[in-house]
């Protein structure tokens, strides 16, 4: 498996990367949780732009990200817009996903777009051309908070994911008891070993699902979700913690 570079950060190497949220309806909101980022534990942060009530507005949103790029300085920003399908906050017709996330990779604020990849095929190599050519990385994630399917199914999205161009692969479950977990780690570790070209981004939801945040070092997993300040997600822990608990594990592999 390949790492990925991204501004000083290197995506798939050594110790799981921590991904911090920010979430927020309105301008002081987002910019608020923005500002707690910097001097915590995060690597880089993600703005769940589908929280944002004038994400729609193109000229407000490009106002937000660029605010958003002076708080954060050189830490690495990924856009996400999670559709309601997936757990987001907003519907939105395929086309405006498209052109939200081509906006953004175009305003120079942005390193990584995430785009769901059952959002068809032909939408997500779309996203993935236009934020290539304007060098930012794509994530192609898939998300399903109900169930977590077989590991050959889990496996079969990455490589789907991987054929189609994206540069990081992430899928989220949610595990109904613990065997969803060891199916979500043994498809992660299997994918890393036999499959995978790139780096892979895997979690499995909950309480029950919080030692998948913990293991990805071993398993394969180069990124992991927590939280300064509101969480995104169900499972996430503090930054802070899920730093400890990182270099714990990787200070004893």
């Amino acid at each position: 498996m390949n790492s990925i570079k991204v501004r000083n950060l290197d995506i798939g190497a050594g110790i799981p990367k921590i991904c911090v949220p920010i979430v927020g309806t309105d301008r002081t909101a987002i910019l608020d949780a923005a500002k707690r980022i910097p001097g915590s534990a995060a690597d880089l942060a993600e703005w769940r732009a589908d929280w944002y009530e004038d994400i729609f507005d193109e000229q407000k949103t490009g106002e937000m990200l660029k605010e958003l790029r002076m708080i954060l300085g050189d830490m690495p920003i990924l856009f996400t817009f999670r559709t309601a399908v997936e757990g987001g906050e907003k519907e939105i017709e395929p086309a405006r996903y498209i052109e939200l996330n081509h906006q953004a990779a175009a305003s120079g604020c942005v390193d990584l777009v995430d785009v769901e990849l059952f959002t068809g095929d032909d939408a997500v190599r779309t996203v993935i051309d236009a934020a290539h050519s304007h060098g930012v990385k794509v994530i192609a994630s898939n998300h399903d908070f109900h169930a977590t399917p077989s590991k050959e199914e889990i496996i079969i999205r990455f490589i789907k994911m991987q054929e189609l161009g994206a540069d990081i692969l992430k899928i989220a479950v949610m595990p109904q008891n613990s065997r969803d977990v060891l199916t979500l780690l043994s498809a992660t570790e299997e994918m890393t070993r036999l499959y995978a070209e790139r780096p892979l981004i895997t979690m499995s939801m909950g309480g029950t699902g919080l030692i998948s945040r913990l293991c990805g070092e071993t398993f394969g997993s180069a990124v992991t979700f927590g939280a300064v300040g509101k969480t995104s997600a169900p499972g996430q822990i503090r930054a802070d913690e899920l730093a400890q608990v990182l270099e714990l594990l990787h200070g004893n592999r």
